[in-house]
C-alpha cells in the first residue's frame, strides 16, 4: 500500500522480506530496499544523521508540565522575529515522535524546537542523542511517572539529561524557583527563570484580574510590562522560559514581548471552549494530570470570572505510584482554596481517597468512567453560564466528553 501511494524506498526487518514476494515485479525492481535488524532503529539512525546536516539552533524543550505550551509560545515569539521556526507536531514527544519530526527538517529553517518527553529512567539520554540540542528549556519538574522515574530528585535528573550532549558553549534554561534545578552545578552556562530575585528572567509585581494576568518583566535587569490573556500562572512561567530562550537567540526584546503578549491555547492544556448556544464555558485540561498540574488548574479555575456556578470534572492521576492515595488525599485538600467551585464529579478508580478530603458544602458524587460523569450532567439542572473544568491523566478518557 505505501508503494502504491508513491514511496520509493522501503525499510523491512529481517525475516520479513516475504512481503516482497506479494509485490508485483515491476514496483520492487524501482524501489530501494534496505533489509535491517531492527526498523525502529533503522528509523532513529536516520533520523540522527539527518539532524545532523543542520548547524541551526536546536531547541529541546522537557518538564513535567508546559512543555507543548513553551514550545508552541516560543514558535511564535520567533516567528514574530521574522525567524522561519520548525517546531514539532502536536505532542510527537516520543522517541519515535522526535525521530519523525527531526526527518521534516530542512535547510530553509533558521532554528528548530522539539518537545522531550521521558516516562521511564535513561530515556532522556536517547532523546537527547537524538535530537543533540544546542539550547534546552527544563519547564518545572513535578510529581508524574513516578512509577517509571522514582521521586521527584530522580525525576529532576532524568530531565536535567537533556544538557548530556551539551558542549561548552550551549545554553541551558531551568526554573530557578525549583532548588534541584536552580541550585545544581552544571558544566556549561545556566540562565534561570520564575518568580524570584534571584533569576534572570522574572517576573515582578504579579496581577492577575478576572481573566487577565500582568508583570513587570525583568529581562537582565531591562524591565517591560507584560499582559496576558490568562488567569493562570503556569502561562507566566511559559512566557519567562520563552523570554529566556529568544533572549539567548538574540531576539529583541519588543518582539518577545509582543510574542508571550499572544493567546496561545493548545487543546487538552487548559483550553476553553464556549459551548454550543452560548451554553457556558468549558476548560479543556484533559491531555494529563499529576498533582501540581492539578493544583494549578484548580486555582487557576477558581480566579475564572464565572457568571453561573463552576463546576469540574475531576479524574484518576496515573503513575504515582506508593504515593497513590496520598496525592488523591491532597487532591481533596486543594479543593479548599477552591471555594467558588460548587460541585465535582470525580471519575476513576483512586478518587474515593479524594471524595475522603472534600470540603463540607461541595455537592460531590462519583463515578467510575467518563459516560456515567456525562450522563450525571446531562441529568443536572446546570445554569446557562455555568463553567466546567474537566482534568485527569489521560487513559481516563475524559477527552471524549
Amino acid at each position: 500500500e505505501a508503494v502504491q501511494n508513491g514511496a520509493r524506498s522501503v525499510i523491512i526487518a529481517k525475516g520479513k522480506e516475504h512481503i516482497l514476494e506479494t509485490m508485483r515485479k515491476h514496483d520492487i525492481e524501482n524501489l530501494a530496499i534496505a533489509i535491517v535488524p531492527d526498523t525502529y532503529q533503522a528509523l532513529y539512525d536516520i533520523a540522527a544523521a539527518w539532524r545532523q546536516q543542520f548547524d541551526f539552533p536546536i531547541i529541546g524543550i522537557t518538564g513535567s508540565l508546559g512543555k507543548t505550551s513553551t514550545k508552541e509560545m516560543l514558535a511564535r515569539v520567533l516567528r514574530k522575529a521574522g525567524m522561519r521556526c520548525f517546531a514539532s507536531h502536536g505532542n510527537q514527544n516520543t522517541h519515535l515522535g522526535v525521530a519523525l519530526n527531526l526527518l521534516r527538517l530542512h535547510a530553509d529553517y533558521d532554528v528548530a524546537i522539539f518537545e522531550m518527553a521521558v516516562t521511564k529512567r535513561g530515556e532522556m539520554q536517547q532523546r537527547a542523542q537524538l535530537v543533540d540540542p544546542t539550547t534546552a528549556i527544563i519547564t518545572t519538574v513535578a510529581h508524574s511517572h513516578l512509577e517509571g522515574l522514582g521521586s521527584l530528585n530522580d525525576i529532576a535528573a532524568e530531565k536535567r539529561q537533556i544538557f548530556s550532549q551539551f558542549r561548552p558553549d550551549n545554553i541551558g534554561i531551568v526554573n530557578g524557583d525549583i532548588p534541584i534545578l536552580s541550585s545544581i552545578s552544571y558544566s556549561h552556562p545556566i540562565i534561570r527563570f520564575g518568580f524570584k530575585t534571584t533569576n534572570q528572567v522574572q517576573a515582578r509585581k504579579v496581577q492577575i484580574n478576572g481573566n487577565e494576568a500582568s508583570f513587570v518583566l525583568k529581562l537582565y535587569g531591562r524591565r517591560h510590562h507584560v499582559t496576558m490573556p490568562t488567569h493562570h500562572t503556569g502561562q507566566i512561567l511559559n512566557a519567562l522560559a520563552c523570554a529566556a530562550a529568544g533572549c539567548f537567540l538574540g531576539i529583541n526584546d519588543v518582539d518577545i514581548v509582543a510574542g508571550i503578549q499572544e493567546p496561545v491555547y493548545t487543546p487538552g492544556r487548559y483550553y476553553p471552549q464556549a459551548l454550543p448556544g452560548g451554553n457556558g464555558l468549558v476548560i479543556d485540561d484533559c491531555y494529563n494530570a499529576n498533582p501540581e498540574s492539578m493544583k494549578e488548574a484548580l486555582l487557576a479555575f477558581e480566579r475564572l470570572e464565572a457568571q453561573g456556578e463552576k463546576v469540574a470534572v475531576l479524574g484518576d492521576m496515573e503513575e504515582l505510584g506508593v504515593n497513590t492515595s496520598f496525592w488523591h488525599r491532597q487532591l481533596g485538600r486543594t479543593l479548599r482554596k477552591a471555594p467558588s467551585i460548587t460541585k465535582v464529579i470525580l471519575v476513576g478508580r483512586f478518587v474515593h481517597w479524594t471524595q475522603e478530603t472534600i470540603p463540607h458544602g461541595i455537592d460531590v458524587r462519583v463515578v467510575s468512567d467518563w459516560r456515567q460523569a456525562y450522563q450525571l450532567l446531562e441529568k443536572d439542572n446546570i445554569s446557562k453560564d455555568s463553567a466546567f473544568l474537566v482534568k485527569a491523566s489521560r487513559s481516563v478518557g475524559l477527552e471524549n466528553f
